[in-house]
């Protein structure tokens, strides 16, 4: 199994939802990143530039998500991986969200991977 840092649980503030009155109000998403680094933690020689930010990643993350207004929470999955490929050394990503929306469920998720 590939070495892996995840970012669990991390609350983001997202004007999402498919009416527009649901997306008139900021809701809180929980966002959990599995990131798989391009280089296994072992030649790692404990330096942060040898491997990805996970600090900045959340940051990254939360502006992302409170950019602009979305319908879907699977299109903010699929632009955070997309955008968290493209900018981190990364081998894989997978994005799960959690909505909080329905009554009578604990939430509504959504999971993706992408990999280079």
């Amino acid at each position: 199994m590939p070495d892996e840092i995840e970012i669990r649980r991390l609350k983001v503030h997202a004007h999402i939802g498919v009416p527009d009155d649901e997306r008139s109000a900021p809701q809180v998403l929980l966002i959990t990143a599995r990131l798989t680094p391009s280089q296994g933690f072992d030649g790692l020689a404990d330096e942060i530039t040898h491997t990805v930010d996970y600090h900045a990643v959340a940051i990254q993350i939360q502006e992302l998500a409170a950019a602009r207004p979305r319908k879907l929470i699977e299109t903010l999955a699929t632009e955070l991986c997309d955008f968290l490929l493209r900018n981190h050394p990364l081998a894989k990503v997978a994005i799960s969200i959690e909505k909080h929306i329905l009554p009578d469920t604990e939430c509504v998720a959504v999971h993706i991977e992408r990999s280079r």
